[in-house]
């Protein structure tokens, strides 16, 4: 069975870890756009639609998935960013994030996060985690569109 919805961003500056994501939701059988930004000024530009990403389809994605420790901008402020927005307030955003961090936890959750998911270190359980992460929110969950 194939799923097909609308586009997931993933925000991850690993190559590998944006690599085994897709591989996951690829073995999920969603058929979904994936864009990748590997940065938060690249996960910035595309959901504003400036840079690199001007010329995209319009429309938010149905979940961004989220890394927090990357160059440039972190993923906190790109969470932020987003919950402070009129346009994008309403997308699911899932941390996916190594940080174990107490305060990354609380903060993600004070700034409005959907999900806080540990990556798990092994292999199967880091497939497993995005299968399910993927199917649920671009499949099961029923986006609040065009608010805002």
């Amino acid at each position: 069975m194939s799923y097909s919805v609308g586009r997931i961003l993933l925000v991850d500056d690993s190559p590998r870890d944006v690599e085994l994501v897709l591989d996951a939701l690829d073995q999920s059988s969603l058929a979904n756009e994936v864009a990748v930004a590997r940065d938060g000024v690249e996960a910035l530009d595309y959901l504003f639609r400036r840079g690199a990403f001007a010329d995209r389809e319009p429309g938010n994605p149905v979940v961004v998935l989220l890394d927090l420790k990357m160059p440039r901008v972190d993923g906190l402020t790109v969470l932020k960013t987003i919950r402070e927005d009129p346009k994008l307030r309403y997308i699911p955003v899932v941390v996916m994030t190594s940080s174990r961090e107490e305060q990354d936890l609380v903060r993600s959750y004070e700034l409005g996060t959907n999900a806080y998911v540990v990556k798990p270190v092994d292999f199967s359980g880091f497939i497993d985690a995005v299968k399910h992460l993927g199917i649920f929110w671009a499949v099961v969950n029923e986006p609040l569109e065009g608010k805002g």
